[in-house]
């Protein structure tokens, strides 16, 4: 009995370690294993499509889309219970991918799409177009605390931010005052606007009211501790309860403060924001 029990575990760990090894969460979004491998080695720069849900997809970075695909259609980040008939605000919309999985699951959502960047904003506007949405408004420009124009540092698709300094090679973008579209009822209001989110916040508190649930990825560094403790105050005064995890890792070793190159920021975090049931 013991010599079967002992074969047994040890096919188990076999047949465990193959399924991981040759286990793909990619497939069924028109990603095969081999295609999956020629993604992570293609350059970024080049204008691609690909075919997921019968419709293509236009992109500029497999990285990037990659990662969009884990955490919007994999992970299922934004997964929710709203109306049939949804109103959605959605800051920081990049390629689409977001304003596709809201409207896959919700088709009468009403939705505006924010994205400033040029670059993002054509490929937006490409994939919207493709998968025949209606119900949707796209904006190319920034979400802010006035209407103006701000500089624009593009360092990349997922990490280009609003640069009031001009430490990088900037860009001029139209901004709009977030606060002026908060004047009706708001299923869900996504900000992902790449460190601008703690002054957009405390513009529009007085409105929060308004939203049922909302989504902040908060980007910051160690010396701007207390912007992260106002926001996150701001978030417990207007009612929220609310679930942080982690949005990437930027410190493996945080002790060490070795940190990733690739992020810019300390703290890179998903705050998502819900009422409590009645």
């Amino acid at each position: 009995m013991q010599n079967k029990s002992f074969g047994k575990n040890i096919l188990h760990g076999i047949q465990t370690r193959f399924t991981k090894i040759f286990h793909n969460p990619y497939r069924r979004l028109g990603v095969n294993r081999f295609r999956l491998i020629y993604y992570k080695h293609l350059s970024p720069g080049k204008l691609r499509t690909h075919r997921i849900f019968g419709k293509n997809l236009s992109f500029l970075s497999t990285t990037e889309l990659l990662h969009g695909f884990k955490e919007i259609f994999l992970d299922e980040i934004y997964k929710q219970e709203l109306p049939a008939r949804s109103f959605i605000i959605d800051c920081g919309a990049n390629i689409g991918l977001s304003v596709i999985y809201m409207k896959r699951l919700y088709p009468d959502a009403e939705i505006i799409a924010f994205e400033p960047d040029e670059q993002n904003f054509k490929l937006l506007e490409k994939n919207i177009q493709s998968f025949g949405f209606t119900t949707v408004t796209l904006k190319k420009e920034a979400v802010w605390v006035e209407d103006t124009v701000l500089k624009f540092a593009n360092e990349g698709s997922m990490s280009s931010k609003i640069d009031s300094n001009a430490h990088h090679a900037t860009i001029n973008v139209n901004a709009v005052r977030l606060k002026n579209y908060l004047t009706r009822k708001i299923d869900f209001l996504k900000i992902d606007i790449e460190g601008a989110e703690y002054a957009v916040l405390k513009d529009i508190k007085d409105d929060l009211h308004l939203v049922n649930n909302l989504f902040v990825e908060y980007h910051g560094t160690f010396q701007q501790q207390n912007e992260l403790d106002e926001l996150m105050s701001i978030i417990a005064a207007c009612g929220f309860k609310y679930y942080i995890k982690e949005a990437a890792e930027v410190y493996k070793t945080p002790f060490l403060r070795i940190k990733n190159p690739l992020i810019p920021y300390d703290l890179q975090l998903n705050i998502f924001c819900f009422r409590q049931p009645n």
